[in-house]
């Protein structure tokens, strides 16, 4: 039976584990161990790309840069934990390594959309005003750009962990795959998730209006397209835009699952297995979709191969 909370200073939570099978555990934990140490090695090789060639220095590099680094960060929240305590089937987290795993992962999935927002806007720049392009996204602004992004997640998550911690819980200990705002939420004693929630509404707000945001620099740079007069010319700039639409797309569908499994009052083994494989896809995704499909990207790795 899972203990009753009274006193948030004196709680461990127990994280939900692999199914009790050891042959499906095993295969599970094995197949989670690859595409973590696939999504490590070519996020990697994409920091160190864009780091070391001089060719990969435009502002569209720099942002890949940051959201390989991101997607390495979040991936490591969370999956090697999981994987270490399905082997030593301990499932124990402290209250500070609970808070700790809430913050990190609000920062780095905030983090990640903000950035691809920001990429939104360095396509808008280079389809529809490419004579001001260079000015618009030039090296200083875009740094601001990237270190807004962290610091105001930074903030935004210090914000959460405070609102979520400042309660006493009293629900049983259990927390479902990981520790996130939807599966500590219903631990609490009643009333007192007020101001999380509040958190939680100008949250969505405010993420709501930056997709409108994206959405309407999309709608600029469509009509922006539609008006190019060859056929092949529309195809070659459109198809610049499609490695952010494919990933926008992968990331909002992923982080709707993982959010379905967090907030499930009863999830099942197969909810837990599909929760965690699709926190581990966008990482392992994008350096295919946005590094190694790209010309120059591919050049860069062929000067390393020799």
């Amino acid at each position: 039976m899972h203990e009753k909370l009274t006193n948030v200073t004196l709680i461990n939570f127990l994280l939900m584990g692999l199914p009790d099978d050891q042959v499906l555990q095993r295969l599970c934990i094995a197949l989670f161990l690859l595409i973590y140490l696939a999504a490590l090695m070519g996020n990697l090789l994409i920091i160190t790309l864009t780091t070391i060639d001089q060719h990969l220095q435009s502002p569209m590099y720099l942002f890949l840069k940051n959201l390989s680094l991101i997607d390495i960060c979040y991936m490591s929240v969370t999956v090697p934990r999981f994987i270490i305590n399905s082997l030593n089937n301990s499932h124990s987290i402290s209250l500070m390594g609970c808070a700790s795993q809430v913050f990190f992962l609000i920062l780095f999935v905030g983090t990640e959309f903000a950035l691809l927002l920001v990429m939104s806007y360095d396509h808008y720049g280079a389809i529809c005003h490419p004579l001001h392009y260079e000015a618009i996204m030039n090296k200083g602004s875009c740094v601001q750009m990237v270190t807004a992004s962290w610091l105001s997640e930074c903030l935004y998550g210090s914000l959460h962990v405070a609102g979520t911690f400042s309660f006493h819980f009293c629900g049983p200990n259990l927390v479902y795959q990981f520790c996130d705002i939807p599966s500590l939420l219903p631990l609490a004693c009643s009333g007192e998730q007020v101001l999380e929630y509040v958190f939680i509404i100008a949250s969505c707000c405010f993420a709501f209006v930056c997709f409108i945001l994206m959405v309407i620099s999309y709608v600029y740079i469509f009509s922006t397209v539609l008006k190019i007069p060859s056929a092949k010319g529309r195809f070659k700039t459109f198809s610049t835009c499609m490695p952010h639409l494919i990933v926008v797309t992968l990331f909002l569908s992923s982080g709707f699952i993982v959010y379905l499994g967090s907030a499930s009052k009863s999830p099942s083994s197969l909810n837990l297995f599909m929760t965690v494989l699709y926190s581990l896809l966008p990482p392992s995704l994008n350096p295919v979709i946005y590094g190694f499909r790209n010309r120059d990207m591919k050049v860069a790795i062929g000067k390393i191969l020799g």
